[in-house]
């Protein structure tokens, strides 16, 4: 099976202010890789938008933890486990067939229907699927197929 995606780090997905919403998951998990209780992490890489929690992002319009990579990919939020498995990518060919210009890990080769059987089987394995668009990112509402 040729694989649909594989991660280049190329940092891509780690630019662009608004996307990086952390559920209560989020947030318990980013701060215990940071060492720091849950409130200071909050205080010192968040902020909030339409009572939603997210990620700062810096001037340059990078996530504030993007470093060459992810400086905390082990604690990283659940939006940013599932890239690019996000709901439009899945649902809609068009999408998938666009973001491939901003993605370099997508694989054309192994074509949307893969994408999707292999996107669908990730987010599940990994518990990344949302259901609550008032506290968590609207890109992991997913179909229950």
């Amino acid at each position: 099976m040729i694989k649909a995606f594989e991660c280049q780090r190329c940092g891509h997905c780690c630019q662009g202010e608004g996307g990086i919403i952390m559920t209560k998951k989020d947030r318990k998990r980013l701060a215990e890789h940071l060492g720091l209780p849950e409130e200071e992490m909050i205080l010192k890489y968040s902020e909030t938008v339409n009572g939603k929690i997210r990620l700062q992002s810096r001037e340059d319009g990078y996530c504030v933890f993007f470093n060459e990579g992810c400086g905390v990919h082990p604690g990283r939020p659940d939006v940013c486990r599932a890239w690019p498995f996000f709901r439009g990518n899945l649902v809609d060919k068009l999408s998938w067939e666009m973001v491939q210009d901003y993605c370099p890990g997508i694989n054309n080769e192994a074509g949307h229907e893969q994408f999707v059987i292999q996107g669908k089987e990730y987010i599940r394995a990994e518990g990344l699927r949302q259901h609550d668009p008032e506290v968590g990112p609207n890109a992991l509402i997913t179909e229950d197929d």
